[in-house]
């Protein structure tokens, strides 16, 4: 059997990068206590507030923010998801929002700009323009990690890693994309608010597990560090649409062992994956 352990890091992010940092250092290393093959932090891990921050926190890649956490994928020896950072883009007041996965030697292995920008206006709830602070990308993302999954001893699979940031969710077409060009497992790092999160997180995660046959992994922020409540329940959804993992109220860890011989079952048995 081939497995792949994930530590989804869900945390409170604020307007305090410095703390911020060491918030996420630290419970990186605390999921590295558990050898995971992949460690994932949720979007705006690094800051998450006014615009204006947003703006001031952007680097290019790989920089500044990005240094702290390659050097813990070489010390832990895992892959790291830098679930989103500002990245520098060339209109200085609108920066990437973008996903970083770090390999075991701590370099970029890929990179994915957030293609759907949370542009709502919810009775009762957020109002935002994310459009207005950030610029979209306008690729699907797609990375193969080598060798991590286990298999038996001394063996190991490749597995193919789909990308996408929180709103994203909503758009499924992202996801059949990513499933055509291989994907196994997609990561949903996100900072989906309560307003929605109580009636739309987990059907979403299902859904995209259930049409892709594939894993989905969700980190994600709790808490009201920047000035809007969020969901949390951090969530890992097996291929069936099952939810296998799945976080408490409050910063912490989530481990769980994916069997990546079930993406194989279940697309056998509902064959939604046919040729386009």
């Amino acid at each position: 059997m081939s497995r792949l352990r994930v530590a989804l890091v869900q945390l409170a992010a604020d307007r305090d990068v410095d703390a911020n940092v060491e918030r996420a250092v630290d419970l990186v290393k605390r999921a590295g206590e558990r050898r995971p093959h992949l460690i994932a932090l949720p979007e705006s891990f690094l800051y998450r507030g006014p615009g204006a921050g947003f703006r001031e926190s952007a680097s290019e890649l790989p920089g500044p923010m990005t240094e702290p956490f390659a050097e813990l994928a070489r010390s832990l020896d895992t892959w790291i998801l830098l679930g989103s950072v500002a990245e520098r883009s060339a209109d200085p007041q609108r920066p990437y929002n973008t996903s970083v996965l770090l390999d075991p030697a701590g370099r970029i292995c890929v990179s994915y700009r957030k293609r759907h920008l949370f542009d709502v206006s919810i009775d009762g709830g957020p109002s935002d323009r994310e459009s207005a602070r950030t610029t979209p990308g306008d690729e699907t993302v797609v990375a193969v990690m080598e060798g991590v999954a286990q298999e038996g001893v001394t063996q190991e699979a490749d597995v193919r890693l789909g990308l996408s940031i929180c709103f994203d969710l909503r758009f499924p077409e992202l996801y059949r994309e990513m499933a055509l060009a291989g994907a196994v497992v997609m990561a949903v790092p996100a900072n989906f608010t309560e307003a929605t999160g109580r009636d739309h997180w987990e059907v979403l995660l299902r859904a995209r597990a259930i049409e892709n046959g594939a894993f989905v992994i969700a980190p994600a922020q709790c808490g009201i560090g920047g000035g809007v409540p969020t969901h949390g329940r951090s969530m890992v959804v097996d291929p069936w649409g099952v939810v296998i993992a799945q976080a408490p109220d409050g910063p912490g860890v989530v481990v769980a062992d994916l069997q990546m011989e079930r993406v194989a079952e279940v697309r056998r048995q509902l064959p939604t994956q046919p040729e386009r």
